[in-house]
């Protein structure tokens, strides 16, 4: 008997047919069924009105004449269509004759086409504001503003360091070494500069047994960046909760910290589940455009690994419709076969010499170095082989391989159906 699974893939899905007593289990979160009692519009609006442990946004706003407003990249199904013109108005009750500036918080991403921020934003956003998006390379446009506790030197846009009042947009989800994506992540490493991000992102503090999915306490990347947006002066989030439809179903906004650790509860609340260790593990990147490369697939492949057992096959599904996503990762594997010397390299590199894409890379080799990984994708086979994935061009067919990778014919499967927005416990 066969049961018929659809993953998220880009903006469409991919079907796969697997044999019903082979599949232990399917993983979803209660993201998918959970109802909001308000429309998306609705719950923005009364996270506005209702800050948390800080005054309204309006009253922040007055006599201010330079406010800047931090929101995601092209990267992050971040619905600024809905939470922007909100933000907006929200501000200019406050202060009508305010100049403010959207900064688009690329970390080390590329930056956005006008296009990506068409549709993030809609035309009149795009045409009546001003809208500028980071550089983490550029030194000109940024301010030091002193180190944190762990070492790092804070340097961020000068934008964000200038402004009267500094705001951020942005949404929650499950992170695989930050614990949770949101709040304080707008600042590090959204609008930092790339130096600042390497020292945060460094080997050490990625190899922390408390850097990892669900975990902010202890987590020293998360107490990193904590620290640094502090001191930016960031005054009042906005962040907001996502189903699978990438819908509106949570708002929180005020205190950076305070807020997002009501959004955090919310969040754990729906998408915390038991592992089910399998001899292979199915899981999606959760489509567009998280699936945009292989270097965000690493999520979706780290959820993989905490319910698949040792020496079991890991199969991620993600379109990788960008190609690998990063040179520097490329680069990193396609220069050497060797997936432990990769790692012993990057594990003798001090925090001030962490190199770009050092932490993906660090978290591929960990996952690589117990499970062999099949990539489901769009992207052409020598360029999975030398990123040292196995590629395979359906998930029947990719079942195939691991089967033969184990040399079982009838392993136990689970299915993560959305990798990045599940918490396996």
């Amino acid at each position: 008997m066969l049961t018929t699974l659809s993953f998220p893939y880009g903006r469409t899905t991919l079907n796969c047919r697997l044999e019903a007593d082979e599949l232990k289990a399917v993983l979803t979160s209660s993201l998918e069924d959970y109802q909001a009692a308000l429309s998306e519009e609705d719950l923005v609006r009364k996270a506005l009105e209702n800050p948390i442990g800080c005054p309204r946004l309006a009253q922040l706003s007055a006599g201010k004449k330079n406010i800047t407003v931090i929101t995601s990249d092209h990267t992050r199904p971040m619905p600024s269509r809905i939470t922007m013109p909100l933000l907006l108005s929200e501000i200019r009750k406050g202060s009508p004759e305010a100049r403010i500036s959207i900064l688009v918080a690329t970390g080390t991403h590329r930056a956005a086409t006008r296009e990506e921020l068409l549709e993030r934003f809609g035309d009149e956003i795009v045409s009546q504001e001003n809208i500028y998006i980071h550089n983490c390379d550029d030194a000109s446009s940024m301010t030091i503003l002193g180190g944190t506790p762990g070492g790092n030197t804070i340097a961020i846009n000068r934008l964000a360091a200038e402004a009267d009042l500094l705001i951020a947009e942005g949404f929650i989800e499950p992170h695989f070494f930050a614990g949770f994506s949101g709040g304080r992540k707008s600042i590090m490493p959204g609008i930092a500069s790339r130096e600042s991000i390497m020292y945060n992102h460094c080997a050490p503090w990625i190899a922390d047994p408390h850097s990892v999915m669900g975990s902010l306490e202890h987590n020293p990347i998360h107490e990193d960046m904590v620290f640094a947006a502090r001191k930016s002066g960031l005054a009042f989030i906005l962040n907001v909760v996502l189903n699978h439809k990438k819908e509106i179903i949570g708002a929180y906004a005020g205190d950076m910290e305070e807020a997002h650790r009501e959004g955090v509860a919310f969040l754990s609340s729906l998408c915390a589940c038991p592992a089910s260790p399998a001899d292979i593990v199915i899981v999606s990147n959760g489509g567009f455009p998280l699936d945009q490369n292989i270097y965000q697939s690493v999520k979706g492949m780290a959820t993989a690994a905490r319910t698949c057992r040792k020496g079991g096959v890991i199969i991620i599904v993600s379109q990788c419709a960008d190609g690998h996503g990063g040179e520097s990762f490329y680069h990193t594997f396609s220069s050497e076969p060797d997936t432990k010397k990769i790692m012993d390299s990057i594990l003798s590199q001090a925090p001030k010499a962490t190199i770009p894409d050092q932490w993906q890379s660090q978290i591929l080799c960990s996952i690589l170095l117990h499970h062999p990984v099949i990539l489901v994708s769009d992207v052409p086979k020598e360029m999975a082989k030398k990123m040292h994935l196995l590629p395979a061009s359906s998930i029947e067919e990719a079942v195939q391989q691991a089967k033969s990778i184990l040399k079982l014919p009838s392993p136990s499967i689970t299915a993560v159906m959305d990798g990045p927005s599940i918490i396996i416990q």
